[in-house]
């Protein structure tokens, strides 16, 4: 049985860490059914980075960068909500997914696979989940104010429309980085899950995000080692786990 190296903990960490984060403005957002529905977007990058022997890691990476700018921009121009211009955008891309993604890496990428990392794929990883959690802590009382009241949001100074680009680029690279240890097509649930159990359990925002990163991280760090010694992709186990912990905290009153 193959272990994980402490490279690969230490980026599958900072994935999760960057997952329980994201995943608390998310829930605040009501992005709950666009989250999971966002993460296909990758669909189509991922098979043509394939075709063109790529990392699917890049595919999917421009793909839903590429989609959160789509979103941002419809967004702007209509009165849309996030979650319909993501399902109209998640029904086009696997559309053409279909058309461009198959084999068995496609197996992998979609569900998870956790394998041997380059020293450049884990250095991206790690900078880039690093990025992602420093964006959503320095930006944290600005998410929280333009959710709560957007006019006073603008009269604080804030910039309303590049902030939710901002946040919705985090989010796209958040879901891109997952594709390894979730699968593209799971790693909105493990933004979600473990968000939705610390929104239940949490007094405070303090508290959502520090419970949201504890469920992240155990989802992922526990699923990972089950994985491994069941010898299947992890992506389901993670999100098994992540489901559980959700169900634990429906016990407490």
């Amino acid at each position: 049985m193959r272990t994980m190296d402490p490279r690969e903990l230490m980026v599958c960490a900072a994935v999760a860490v960057a997952a329980g984060l994201v995943g608390c403005f998310a829930v605040m957002r009501r992005m709950t059914l666009a989250a999971d529905a966002f993460s296909h977007v990758a669909l189509p990058g991922i098979g043509l980075a394939l075709v063109f022997k790529l990392n699917p890691l890049l595919g999917a990476l421009f793909a839903l960068l590429a989609g959160s700018v789509l979103i941002w921009a419809i967004e702007g121009k209509t009165r849309l909500s996030t979650e319909a211009i993501t399902g109209v955008i998640f029904s086009v891309a696997l559309a053409v997914g279909s058309f461009t993604a198959t084999g068995e890496q496609l197996i992998d990428a979609l569900f998870g696979a956790p394998g041997n990392m380059t020293g450049t794929e884990a250095g991206f990883a790690l900078l880039a989940a690093l990025a992602v959690s420093a964006f959503v802590l320095l930006q944290r009382d600005r998410l929280l104010l333009s959710l709560i009241s957007s006019e006073v949001a603008i009269a604080s100074g804030i910039n309303i429309a590049n902030l939710q680009l901002s946040f919705l680029i985090a989010f796209a690279v958040t879901v891109a980085l997952g594709m390894r240890y979730v699968g593209v097509l799971l790693m909105g649930s493990l933004i979600i899950i473990p968000a939705t159990v610390a929104k239940r359990l949490a007094r405070s925002i303090d508290g959502m995000l520090t419970i949201s990163i504890g469920a992240a991280l155990t989802s992922t760090l526990v699923g990972s080692w089950i994985a491994e010694m069941m010898r299947c992709p992890s992506g389901p186990v993670i999100v098994i786990i992540a489901g559980g912990l959700f169900f634990l905290s429906l016990l407490r009153p």
